[in-house]
C-alpha cells in the first residue's frame, strides 16, 4: 500500500475545502429553518384560533379567556422570532464561514 505524499500546503487546503464545506452547510441549514419555521402552516394556524378565541372572549366578556389568548398570542411571536434569529444566525455564520475560507485560499497561494 502506498503512501500519500502529502506536504504542508495540501493540509491547508483540504482544511480550507472542509471549512467552506462547513459554511455551505451551515448558510442551508439557516435558510431551511427561516423558510420552514417562521412561516409554518402550525403557527399561522395558531394564531389565527388564538385571535379568534380572544375576539369570543371580548364578545362574551370573558376577561381570563381574553388574558390567556394574549398570552398566547405573545407565546407564539416570540417563538416565531426565535425561530427567525437562530435562521438568520446559521445563515450569517454560513456566510462568514463561506468569506473566512476564501480569504484562507488566496492567503495560502
Amino acid at each position: 500500500m502506498e503512501a500519500l505524499n502529502l506536504d504542508v500546503f495540501d493540509i491547508k487546503l483540504f482544511m480550507v475545502i472542509g471549512l467552506f464545506i462547513l459554511g455551505i452547510i451551515t448558510l442551508l441549514i439557516g435558510i431551511i429553518l427561516l423558510i420552514t419555521r417562521s412561516a409554518g402552516k402550525e403557527v399561522r394556524t395558531l394564531a389565527t384560533q388564538t385571535a379568534q378565541l380572544a375576539k369570543k372572549g371580548i364578545a362574551e366578556d370573558v376577561a381570563g379567556l381574553v388574558g390567556n389568548a394574549s398570552t398566547l398570542l405573545s407565546a407564539t411571536n416570540d417563538l416565531v422570532r426565535t425561530s427567525a434569529g437562530i435562521g438568520v444566525f446559521l445563515a450569517v455564520l454560513g456566510f462568514l464561514l463561506m468569506a473566512v475560507a476564501t480569504w484562507l485560499v488566496l492567503k495560502i497561494s
